[in-house]
């Protein structure tokens, strides 16, 4: 989050619009949640969890591509600079990276973290 601020924050940059990635970092674990919990108790098929991670996956790459095209358009006078694309593009990879682990951590069957 320190780095998609900076995107955001710093006096070159000047624009708040790489701070919108934060709605994709707030939707992005919710399909697989959503999915896990239903399959946990019903039994149901893995086409839940297949829809969810797709959805998912959707999100993520949303993170990704729209601090890309802000900075690319419009040509001539585009909405943030090159910097807070990297700077946000940083950030997600940070921000994933954290919910990567926090998902392989909370579902492994045999740590004391699978409790919660």
């Amino acid at each position: 989050m320190t780095l998609v601020i900076l995107a955001c924050a710093l006096p070159n940059y000047g624009a708040w619009w790489p701070f919108t990635v934060v709605l994709f970092y707030i939707l992005a674990p919710l399909p697989t949640i959503i999915a896990r919990r239903y399959t946990e108790h019903t039994g149901a098929s893995s086409a839940n969890m297949d829809l969810a991670i797709f959805i998912t996956m959707g999100f993520v790459i949303s993170s990704f591509v729209l601090p890309i095209t802000l900075a690319r358009a419009p040509a001539k006078a585009p909405a943030i600079q090159w910097g807070a694309c990297y700077l946000t593009l940083a950030g997600n990879i940070v921000v994933y990276l954290t919910y990567i682990g926090f998902f392989v951590t909370l579902y492994q069957d045999e740590s004391d973290y699978g409790m919660w």
